[in-house]
C-alpha cells in the first residue's frame, strides 16, 4: 500500500497530525495497534482529571465547619469513583476511535516497525509513503532500584484502575502525575509518603512554585520527603519496605503500596529506528523546529521527541508535522516555545507559561519579578483558598511579560489570561490597562503587574489618547486586602 503521509500512532498529536495532513489534501495512513484512544484520553489527562475531582470535593465536605456548615462524614468509595471514570472515558475514547475510523483515513490496527527509510510494516501490510510521521507517545519509566521490581509496585496506569483503598501508600516521585495522585490516595483516607530526589517538588520549575504544595500537603498530613537517596527495598510480611538516606540519615519506611511515578519515557520499542536511520539521543527521537528527525521526510511528535509532556503542544506538533509533510518544498511551519504552559492539578494548583526564573538565569535573560500572595487577597480570602501566589517576569526595559506562573486557586484558569496577553507580545502595563472585576480571583494579577509597571516604562501604548501609567498605591485601588479592608 502507498501513501502520501504514514502517522504511526493515532493518540492526540498523531491525530492532528492525520486531520491536518488530510485537509491538504493528502492521502493518510495511520497505524496503532490499540487500544485505540491514545495517553491522553485512556490513561493520562481525562481519567486523572476525573478521579481528582471527587477527592476534591471530599476534601472540601471535610472542611464543612470553616464554612459555618454542619461537619459531614465524608467516605470514600473507591471502586464506585472508578466507575465514574470508566463512564467518561469510554465517551471520550469512543468519539477518537469513530474519528479514526472515519473514510477518510485508512487505519491499520496493527504494530509498527521501520523496513527501511521509505517503508514501514504494519502486520501483513508494507506501507511506503511520501512522509511519515512518528507519533507513539511515552510509556511508563521504569529506573532500576534494587529489590524494587521483587517486592512489586503500582504505575499510575494501575492506580488509575484500583478499586480497593490501600492503608498506607509510599509514592516514589515529585513531578505532575506524582503529586496529584500522592493528593488523590491521600485525602480519600491512604497514610501516604511521598518521596523525592530533589530538594523541592517539581524540581525542573522554579522552587517557590512548589513549597505552597508541599505545605498544603503537609498540612493534610501527608509526609513529604525531599533531598531522598533511594536504596533498596525489601518486604516484611504484606509491607513493603524503602531503605533510603535522607538529611544524611539513613532511615526506613513501610507501605502496603508503591506507586512508581518516576516520569514517562519515550515509546519507540519495536520501531526498528535503526533500519530508518532515524536518530535518537537518551531516548528521545531527535527533531528540529520544524519537527523533521535526521530523516527529512520522517517526523516526530508529542512525548516521543521529548521536548515537552503536554497534549496541547503534541496537538500543536502534529498540525505542524501534518503541514509540513504535505508541503515539503514550502516554508516549513515551526514549533515555537515562547508560550509553552504546564498546568499541575493539585490543591493548589500550579500553572506556568513562558519562561521561569531558572531558564532566564541560566540564559542570562535579565528581568524583573514580582509577586503577590492569595492570603492577602480579597477574593481568594472570602473561598478558603489563600495558599500561593501568583508571580509575574517582565523585561526591564519595557515591560514585556517573559514569564508568568501561579500556585493557588484555578490557577490552571487563570493561566489562560497570562497566556492571551504574552500570545500578543503584551507588557505589564497591558495587565494594568485592563480592566479586571471585583471581587474575582483574576484581579490578584494586577497586583505584581503595578509593581513592574512602576520599575518600567511602557514603549508601546494602546492609542493616542491614552496617557502613560502612573502607578497608584495598590491600597487605594484594591480595598480589600489584609494591608486596609475598609469597605468602601
Amino acid at each position: 500500500m502507498t501513501h502520501d503521509v504514514v502517522i504511526i500512532g493515532g493518540g492526540s498529536a498523531g491525530y492532528a497530525a492525520a486531520r491536518t495532513a488530510r485537509a491538504e489534501g493528502a492521502n493518510v495512513g495511520i497505524i496503532d495497534h490499540g487500544p485505540l484512544g491514545g495517553l491522553c484520553i485512556l490513561r493520562g489527562c481525562m481519567p486523572t482529571k476525573t478521579i481528582l475531582r471527587s477527592s476534591d470535593v471530599m476534601s472540601l465536605m471535610k472542611r464543612a465547619e470553616e464554612f459555618g456548615l454542619h461537619p459531614v462524614s465524608a467516605q470514600a468509595d473507591l471502586s464506585a469513583i472508578i466507575d465514574r471514570k470508566a463512564r467518561l472515558i469510554r465517551e471520550f475514547a469512543d468519539d477518537r476511535i469513530r474519528a479514526l475510523h472515519d473514510a477518510r483515513f485508512t487505519l491499520y490496527e496493527e504494530r509498527a516497525a521501520f523496513r527501511s527509510p521509505y517503508e514501514v510494516q504494519a502486520g501483513a501490510h508494507a506501507l511506503t509513503a511520501k512522509a511519515f510521521i512518528i507519533a507513539t507517545g511515552s510509556i511508563v519509566s521504569r529506573p532500576p532500584v534494587p529489590g524494587l521490581e521483587e517486592v512489586g509496585y503500582l504505575t499510575s496506569d494501575d492506580a488509575l484502575e484500583l478499586r480497593d483503598l490501600p492503608q498506607s501508600m509510599l509514592v516514589l516521585g515529585g513531578g505532575a502525575v506524582a503529586l496529584e495522585l500522592a493528593q488523590f490516595f491521600h485525602r480519600l483516607g491512604t497514610q501516604v509518603t511521598l518521596m523525592q530526589r530533589s530538594a523541592h517538588v517539581m524540581s525542573q520549575g522554579d522552587e517557590d512554585l512548589a513549597r505552597p504544595v508541599e505545605a498544603r500537603f503537609r498540612e493534610e498530613g501527608m509526609t513529604v520527603l525531599t533531598n531522598t537517596r533511594l536504596h533498596r527495598f525489601a518486604l516484611n510480611g504484606a509491607q513493603k519496605i524503602a531503605h533510603f538516606t535522607h538529611e544524611g540519615e539513613e532511615k526506613d519506611v513501610s507501605a502496603e503500596m508503591i506507586l512508581l511515578a518516576l516520569g514517562r519515557r519515550p515509546n519507540i520499542d519495536g520501531l526498528n529506528l535503526e533500519a530508518a536511520q532515524v536518530e535518537v539521543q537518551q531516548g528521545n527521537v531527535v527533531v528540529d523546529d520544524a519537527m523533521r528527525t535526521s530523516q527529512p521526510h520522517v517526523y516526530a511528535v508529542g512525548d516521543v521527541n521529548g521536548l515537552h509532556e503536554i497534549v496541547h503542544i503534541a496537538i500543536q506538533q502534529g498540525e505542524i508535522a501534518g503541514w509540513n509533510a504535505c508541503r515539503p518544498r514550502a516554508a516549513s511551519r515551526r514549533y515555537d516555545d515562547r508560550l509553552k504552559t504546564q498546568v499541575v492539578f493539585t490543591d493548589p494548583q500550579i500553572a506556568s507559561v513562558g519562561l521561569s526564573e531558572k531558564e532566564c538565569l541560566d540564559r542570562g535573560i535579565p528581568y524583573h519579578r514580582a509577586s503577590y500572595p492569595f492570603d492577602d487577597h480579597g477574593k481568594s480570602m472570602t473561598m478558603g483558598e489563600t495558599h500561593g501566589h501568583v508571580k509575574l517576569l517582565a523585561s526591564p526595559e519595557d515591560g514585556k511579560i517573559l514569564g508568568a506562573h501561579v500556585v493557588g486557586p484555578e490557577a490552571a484558569e487563570l493561566i489562560h489570561e497570562l497566556i492571551a496577553v504574552m500570545y500578543y507580545h503584551g507588557t505589564v502595563h497591558d495587565l494594568v490597562r485592563m480592566p479586571h472585576y471585583h471581587p474575582t480571583l483574576s484581579e490578584i494579577i494586577t497586583y505584581p503587574a503595578e509593581e513592574l509597571a512602576g520599575r518600567t516604562t511602557s514603549s508601546r501604548l494602546v492609542n493616542a489618547t491614552v496617557q502613560p501609567i502612573t502607578t497608584v498605591p495598590r491600597e487605594s485601588v484594591h480595598p480589600y486586602t489584609q494591608k486596609q479592608r475598609s469597605p468602601q
